[in-house]
């Protein structure tokens, strides 16, 4: 059966939407119920699930770091590339937006003081980490994040059914070590539609959320390549 790329653009929307929506949605909605370990595996579950729900359609990039490091090692095609990218990030504008107008039914909700989600440094940190450390930590984060999804994916991995587990932990493991520092992006399709309606500090910061990832996406996707087996 052959998967169109329309079919491929709605599985990444969707998908995107999913991760977005439920990830800042626990930070958002549940985070004062579940602290930053249940915001940590909402991330991780989400891709988790996702990648069984929609994998078999695009391959459940739902990030432009991983589909641009996947583009970088010949694994997607420039066509492909773009039209991913241009999904994933309508998937996070849309789960924003939804993720906005149920947060609003809550009467003491605030935007600018309860936010939507959006990464940030300095004063934009949950930790007031400086910009210098929040760029390398996406750098860094997104770097180790790669290294699992080429290693997991890889058709040389006998064990390639249980990638959406290893990606996912990876992803959970990401956030519990990332969060105090920037919120954790390592995709900014998930920065992108918070930092959208939040504006702001958040929108000047943006450029760190697609930047870091994007670098830390090509570096892995290079280690990767250095021991993989053809």
């Amino acid at each position: 059966m052959t998967v169109t790329l329309s079919q491929k653009f709605i599985a990444e929307l969707f998908g995107t939407f999913v991760l977005v929506f439920m990830g800042c949605g626990s930070a958002v909605i549940a985070g004062a119920h579940v602290g930053n370990l249940g915001i940590a595996f909402a991330f991780g579950l989400s891709v988790l699930v996702m990648c069984y729900a929609v994998g078999h359609i695009s391959g459940c990039h739902l990030n432009p770091a991983i589909t641009i490091s996947m583009w970088s090692t010949g694994n997607i095609s420039a066509k492909d590339t773009v039209a991913y990218i241009i999904a994933q990030i309508l998937g996070g504008i849309v789960a924003a937006a939804l993720l906005f107008f149920i947060a609003q039914g809550k009467p003491d909700y605030s935007l600018a003081a309860n936010g939507l989600g959006a990464n940030g440094v300095e004063e934009g940190s949950p930790d007031h980490y400086s910009l210098i450390s929040g760029l390398v930590s996406e750098v860094v984060l997104t770097m180790i994040f790669l290294v699992v999804v080429h290693g997991s994916t890889s058709k040389t991995n006998q064990n390639v059914k249980f990638a959406g587990i290893a990606i996912g932990l990876c992803l959970t493991l990401i956030h519990i070590v990332g969060i105090p520092v920037t919120g954790v992006s390592v995709n900014p399709a998930r920065s992108i539609g918070p930092a959208l309606f939040v504006g702001g500090r958040a929108l000047s910061q943006l450029w760190i959320f697609i930047i870091g990832p994007i670098v830390g996406g090509l570096i892995g996707g290079g280690i990767w390549k250095l021991y993989d087996r053809k």
